[in-house]
This record gives C-alpha cells, sequence and structure tokens, in this order.
C-alpha cells in the first residue's frame, strides 16, 4: 500500500543540530456511511487513521549482520502493511566506533547498524521510528547526528528526542507521535509536567496525538503492569500505568508501548486504548527468544479524526530462533495478551477476538 506522509520533525536541543526536512508523496484514508432519507441515497465521507505499530526492534550489531538485510522483514512485509507504520528503533544507524561501553565491561550494550539499513525500514513499510529509548544514544552524538540523517535521508520521521514530535500526514489528516523515556537524553516521562505540555503541544499541531513510552522492568517476569515504579538494573524505568493514564488525560487518543522485551496487556482508559508493551519485534541475533520472550505482535488501529476508536486488530507473531519475526497462525501472542489484560485490567481489559478484532469497548 502506498505510503501517505508527510514528515515533519519538530524538536529543540539536539534535534535542531540536524535540519529537519519535509517530505510528502499522496494518500487518503476515509470510511464511508450510506443515509437513506425521503429522497436518493446519500454517501458521506468520513476521514480516519490508520496506523500498524509493533515494538522493539534491530537489525543486527555491526559486524554481526544478517546476509540480506533487505530480506529480513518479508515473512511480516504484508501483515505490517498500514498508512502509517511505527516502531521503536532499539539502537543507532551509524558507522561509528565509540560507543557507551566501556573496553572491558560485560553488562553493557551498544547496538548499531549501517546508516543505509534505514532504507530496509523504509522499504519494509515503516514511516515512523522512535528515538526515545536507552539505545539511541549508545555511540553518543555522533551516532545521534548519523542515525536522525539516516532516518531524515529514507524519508522516515523521527520521534522521542528532547522535545522532538513527530508529525506525519494521512490524507487530510495529521497524526503526531510524542515518544518518551526514562532519560534525560530523551522526552522524559519521569517529569510529568513537561510531558503534559509536550502532549498539549502535538494536540495543537495534529487531528490525532499518539504517545508511545519505552520503560517498565525488563525480562520474561516482566509482563505484568504492576501500577507502581519499576526499575531495572538500578534504573528508575517509570510507572507505566500512572503514565499512561496521565498522557490520554492530557489529551492523547492512543498509548503503544514496549521496553520490557515481553507482551504486556492491553486496557480501555476514557475510551481509548492502550498497549503497555508490544514486546520484540524483528531482531537479529540480540535478544532473548526463550519462553515468553518469543512472542510478539502487529497491532494495526483506525481512528477518527478526532481520534476515537474506531477499530483495530492483532496480529500474532513469534520469533523464530536468531529473533526473526513470522506471522504466527496460531494466535499464541493474542492469547497471552488476552490473559494478560484480563489479569491486570479486569473489566477494562482490551480483549482480542479469535478472529485477530479488536471491538470498541461497550
Amino acid at each position: 500500500m502506498a505510503v501517505g506522509l508527510v514528515a515533519l520533525i519538530v524538536g529543540l536541543g539536539f534535534a535542531n543540530q540536524v535540519n529537519p526536512t519535509t517530505t510528502s508523496t499522496t494518500s487518503s484514508s476515509a470510511s464511508s456511511t450510506t443515509t437513506t432519507a425521503s429522497g436518493p441515497a446519500t454517501t458521506t465521507t468520513v476521514p480516519t487513521v490508520t496506523l500498524s505499530a509493533v515494538g522493539d526492534s534491530e537489525l543486527g550489531n555491526t559486524p554481526l549482520l544478517p546476509s540480506d538485510p533487505n530480506t529480513y522483514f518479508n515473512p511480516v512485509r504484508a501483515a505490517l502493511a498500514a498508512p502509517i507504520v511505527f516502531g521503536n528503533l532499539e539502537g543507532t544507524l551509524t558507522d561509528a566506533t565509540t560507543s557507551k561501553c566501556g573496553p572491558t565491561s560485560t553488562q553493557c550494550y551498544a547496538y548499531r547498524v549501517p546508516p543505509s539499513y534505514a532504507t530496509v525500514y523504509r522499504d519494509a513499510g515503516f514511516t515512523v521510528l522512535n528515538a526515545a529509548n536507552n539505545h539511541s544514544d549508545d555511540f553518543g552524538p555522533a551516532g545521534l547526528v548519523s542515525t536522525t540523517t539516516a532516518l531524515r535521508d529514507a524519508g522516515i520521521t523521527q520521534a522521542g528526542l528532547p522535545s522532538e514530535i513527530g508529525v506525519v500526514r494521512e490524507g487530510s489528516l495529521k497524526v503526531a507521535f510524542v515518544d518518551f523515556a526514562p532519560y534525560f537524553a530523551t522526552n522524559n516521562m519521569l517529569n510529568l509536567a513537561s510531558a503534559r505540555q509536550l502532549i498539549l503541544r502535538a494536540k495543537s499541531m495534529a487531528n490525532v496525538v499518539v504517545v508511545y513510552m519505552h520503560s517498565g522492568a525488563e525480562g520474561s517476569n516482566a509482563d505484568h503492569v504492576t501500577r507502581a515504579t519499576e526499575h531495572y538494573v538500578g534504573e528508575n524505568r517509570g510507572n507505566p500505568f500512572a503514565f499512561a493514564h496521565a498522557a490520554i488525560a492530557d489529551g492523547a487518543d492512543l498509548v503503544i508501548a514496549s521496553g520490557p522485551h515481553v507482551l504486556r496487556g492491553m486496557q480501555w482508559y476514557r475510551g481509548h486504548l492502550i498497549a503497555y508493551s508490544l514486546g520484540d519485534f524483528t531482531n537479529y541475533e540480540d535478544f532473548a527468544t526463550s519462553g515468553d520472550l518469543d512472542l510478539s505482535g502487529i497491532l494495526r488501529v483506525t481512528l477518527s479524526a478526532t481520534g476515537t476508536f474506531v477499530s483495530g486488530r492483532f496480529t500474532s507473531v513469534v520469533l523464530h530462533s536468531g529473533g526473526q519475526a513470522f506471522v504466527d497462525p496460531s494466535g499464541a501472542a493474542a492469547s497471552f495478551v488476552n490473559q494478560l489484560s484480563r489479569d491486570d485490567f479486569a473489566s477494562s481489559a482490551a480483549v482480542i477476538a479469535r478472529s485477530g478484532a479488536i471491538t470498541p469497548e461497550s
């Protein structure tokens, strides 16, 4: 499906060190309603916006790279297809060699792939990639500049660096992505006042606001939403439950997340959907894929011009050995998410039907 996109990166601080550009193609998305009165039937076209979202993604770590990166997304390419496709870029697109890790460190991870891999993401359909995470600064300022430049040159919108909001267009509608992580080098979710101002700013710029959060503890034991502040390796990783609810109260129409490297449940709040973790997505030999860590998903959501939930779908994905994603007809990931949703949110759980459909809250 052709991607309709006007990419606009609005940033302060670091983001202004790389000149943002605007690229455009054409597209539209709408639903039709037929009304019959005493006269002839009339058809009213109601604009909507449709997006697909996935969790953490990286394509290796130089020099350990896939032999043919251009085919790595092939098993999930059709399931990803949407006018807007969002994912978290877990790492950098750079040839820089000086990382944040010391020469003798065994507990530090820094990820990089060549800048040319930006076109791999673009050709797979990605239109927006997140930089608000704990790996965007893996190779310092050089890595940040290289990544931002590579994404811009590939026509992909970046969001999540300090004060940075990514805005894309589908047809007549603008969608703002406001991305957060619990770090000062990104839009910082630990500063609720600042986060609120960014969300309000995004609301003034676009018809629909999507908030992403990269937060929470990590690992197979981190699949539940605790409703408390979560920690990992001594870091304050935020309170995903409180932040998501605050984001919707501030004007977010949809909240999506990843970071725990495992799926979490989904919840309705004030009529809006929260997906607390979409888990890991396609990676190459870097993330664990044992047990529940091999379950992933593709979330597809259609929203109205005012941000109202219209429809949704969850496609179950499984990560094969080595980290490549494949669509899973068994629906194991959907079943897992449903169980987590019911356990954690009871009557406000967002439930996935056998067909993969997510129906609006009754």
